[in-house]
């Protein structure tokens, strides 16, 4: 990895953070979701996009932006698990195993479509 590598995983970083928060707060604000909506929502665009950036075959300094920086910043993992522990804590385990298996099911199928759609 070179220096201009780590310089576009930042930019693309720089990207990606803001609009997870933004996605969120407009999920929330706009149509009263529940933080989890939010969560699960940008980790399928992320998986959509990651799996467009391999079936395209992507490599290199857009990779370093778009996969990397961009989908790196914009998914979340650890917040899904903190949400799902947060449901159990609660006593929800059925919220908790929908919004897990929502969570598989829809981000295996983001990216294998973006995947298709790219390849």
């Amino acid at each position: 990895m070179s220096a201009l590598d780590g310089l576009l995983v930042a930019l693309g970083a720089a990207a990606g953070a803001p609009l997870r928060y933004l996605v969120n707060l407009v999920l929330r604000e706009r149509f009263g979701t529940t933080p989890v909506v939010g969560t699960l929502a940008v980790n399928v665009i992320g998986s959509l996009v990651l799996g467009a950036l391999a079936g395209a075959a992507v490599t290199g300094a857009p990779l370093a932006l778009l996969g990397t920086g961009f989908c790196g910043a914009l998914t979340t993992f650890s917040t899904l698990a903190l949400e799902l522990w947060d449901a159990l804590e609660d006593d929800r385990p059925v919220h908790a195993a929908v919004a897990l298996l929502l969570s598989l099911v829809l981000g295996i199928g983001a990216a294998a479509l973006g995947w298709w759609l790219a390849a």
